[in-house]
């Protein structure tokens, strides 16, 4: 049995996307799915023997169960930590919807389940006119928001939430701690559940490096809203 799979994005950049991305990846495999996982469009990588490679991308290859190619995981990756529109203008680069269109369907062939991790926030400009929320409308995914768990993430997760709802489905969040000490990180996550019309998929506690399988525990699968296919096996 196939799932649809879906668009994980992040209410900023550094709020723990990868780490989600690869937990979901090991909880759909933990259910005997076939999983594959991309990400399209990735900056700040580095140049080892001559190929562009993104830290975080290279994860995602690594966890994948259809062996694809690194360049099929991330079509589009840029040396700068910069922006990537910035960093595709500097190198006469388009990044095209096209293209990732094309892998992420490579990568669905080779799987039941893929999942594509963004870059940044939802509004992250990709190019004139088009923005990660384009990108999503595009590979027509439903969306999985990252709250990162820090002083100020109420805002950012209430607008990010608000503007995914405009035009897309929300499966669900997540919340995922990136600092050691959250205060009052138990109200800020009942604020949460209150305000964002979609269900809490899991807290994902701090920890110091990234383990896809113990993160999978406190990760539920979303239900598919287009099919209403439970997410397990």
């Amino acid at each position: 049995m196939s799932h649809p799979g879906f668009f994980i994005t992040g209410t900023d950049t550094g709020v723990g996307k990868t780490w989600i991305t690869l937990g979901f990846m090991a909880a759909y495999q933990q259910q005997d799915y076939r999983t594959n996982g991309m990400k399209p469009v990735a900056a700040g990588c580095q140049r080892i023997q001559g190929q562009l490679i993104h830290a975080d991308a290279l994860q995602i290859q690594q966890q994948a169960d259809g062996n694809p190619e690194y360049e099929t995981v991330n079509p589009f990756a840029f040396e700068p930590p910069i922006a990537p529109h910035i960093a595709a203008e500097a190198v006469g680069c388009e990044i095209d919807f096209g293209c990732i269109q094309q892998a992420h369907l490579r990568l669905q062939g080779q799987a039941q389940c893929t999942l594509v991790e963004g870059v940044g926030g939802w509004r992250v400009p990709l190019g004139p006119g088009r923005d990660v929320a384009a990108l999503v409308h595009c590979l027509q995914l439903p969306v999985v928001l990252v709250v990162g768990l820090r002083l100020g993430c109420l805002n950012h997760a209430l607008l990010t939430a608000e503007a995914i709802q405009q035009q897309h489905v929300l499966l669900g969040w997540v919340g995922c701690g990136v600092v050691a000490d959250f205060a009052h990180a138990a109200a800020n996550l009942k604020t949460l559940q209150a305000q964002i019309q979609a269900p809490c998929l899991g807290v994902v506690p701090y920890a110091n490096t990234c383990d896809p399988e113990q993160i999978a525990t406190h990760l539920t699968l979303p239900i598919h809203a287009k099919t209403g296919l439970a997410s397990s096996a």
